[in-house]
């Protein structure tokens, strides 16, 4: 199993001088490992506090961008794949069951990119009906003014989910440990990289121990947003298209040979942050490689290998509100697929990183897009019991310090 040595990947870039926007349930500043990485941000929701989080679900997304975590040395805790990036928590959920209209989150979209955003999260979807023209203006906005848009493909196992297939979106996919497709991942020709999205650990304040484990595409995303943070420190000077050219371009199929990209499952691969950031890779054309929305949002044009607009685009438009897109989990997964992303950072100091057991809604039950209920509340005694200021002593089932990526 091929996997990225973290530590050489901070070292070509740690999303220093970025800002991603992650438009969501609010980031719980409080963490200890996001301390100093969330900004004020914007609540949209009409509550007043984008840095409060009821639900767990940004703040989850925010960890897997850009945790850094916390103690002495920071070796307690864990680590986003970005941790020097910055957060912009933009609240357009405040509580579980609450709808994500198209003109909530179109407004925070407007706002990141007017904040100085170079990287836009969009951990949710409606895999039903299309994006209304409010949302696909909000889109439009954000690729005109130079911002990667990264967006989950969906978890129902059917046709990718809006806004993921607007054009010129980042659609993501999730992958498991053996670098195989989730089975509930949302496929089709609009799927443009894939990433690690089960069994997935990350911050969580609303469980008991500040840690939980889910599955989706939701995670996924954010490690895609992470990784498009890195390569937009690295190269300042790239467009917001040559740094998803640098992504889909340095992206594998790992062990799945004879797969021609896009594949309507993988995409492009499996991203692979460490060669986005290394690879020799002309930055080639400034225009997005995955097609481009007009200015008003109603059309769109290809670009140079864009996989184009979506099939189900003439589906008729709806601002019905878009569900987060995350799927319980089972286990505990450091390393996933054939990248490692989440580094605990007791790895140095004697622990064995990990969890037992995990909670999350069931497999069958992903409450999308109707019941929204991304994290049901943690059963007694799961999650974590370490001491405090330690990572559970649980057996790991992947490697803590994962080898150098191969090509």
């Amino acid at each position: 199993m091929n996997v990225f040595d973290a530590d050489a990947v901070w070292a070509a870039s740690q999303g220093e001088g970025v800002t991603v926007a992650v438009v969501d349930t609010g980031v719980d500043s409080s963490h200890p490992d996001l301390s100093g990485q969330v900004l004020k941000g914007k609540d949209f929701t009409g509550d007043g506090n984008a840095q409060e989080d009821l639900v767990g679900h940004g703040t989850r997304m925010a960890s897997i961008i850009a945790a850094h975590g916390h103690g002495e040395g920071n070796k307690s805790g864990m680590m986003g794949l970005a941790p020097k990036a910055k957060i912009l928590p933009l609240r357009v959920i405040r509580k579980r069951d609450d709808k994500n209209q198209d003109e909530t989150w179109a407004a925070a979209v407007h706002y990141a990119v007017d904040q100085g955003a170079k990287v836009i999260n969009l951990s949710f979807g409606d895999e039903y009906s299309q994006t209304g023209v409010t949302g696909r203006e909000a889109i439009a906005y954000a690729e005109m003014h130079d911002v990667v848009v990264v967006a989950g493909t969906g978890n129902n196992g059917g046709d990718v989910g809006y806004p993921a297939a607007l054009p010129g979106v980042v659609a993501v996919g999730a992958v498991d440990k053996e670098a195989n497709l989730w089975e509930n991942s949302n496929t089709g020709k609009q799927v443009a990289l894939t990433a690690p999205g089960v069994d997935i650990l990350a911050a969580n304040k609303t469980r008991s121990q500040g840690y939980g484990i889910a599955s989706g595409t939701s995670d996924s995303t954010a490690y895609v947003s992470a990784a498009a943070a890195l390569v937009r420190a690295k190269y300042p000077d790239l467009t917001a298209g040559q740094v998803i050219n640098r992504l889909i371009k340095s992206a594998t199929f790992a062990n799945h040979k004879g797969l021609k990209a896009p594949d309507e499952q993988y995409g492009y691969g499996i991203v692979r942050p460490y060669s986005a950031l290394t690879m020799n890779i002309p930055a080639g054309p400034k225009g997005n490689p995955l097609g481009q929305l007009d200015a008003s949002g109603s059309t769109s044009t290809d670009g140079s290998k864009g996989t184009g607009a979506s099939a189900q685009a003439e589906k008729k438009s709806s601002s019905s509100g878009a569900a987060l897109i995350v799927v319980g989990g089972v286990v505990a997964v450091v390393i996933i697929g054939a990248i490692a992303f989440v580094v605990m950072r007791n790895r140095r100091n004697g622990g064995n990183g990990g969890p037992g057991s995990g909670g999350g809604i069931s497999p069958q039950g992903s409450g999308y897009p109707n019941a929204q209920q991304p994290y049901p509340n943690a059963a007694p005694n799961q999650g974590y019991p370490a001491a405090p200021g330690q990572f559970p002593q649980q057996p790991n089932p992947y490697t803590q310090q994962p080898p150098r990526q191969g090509q």
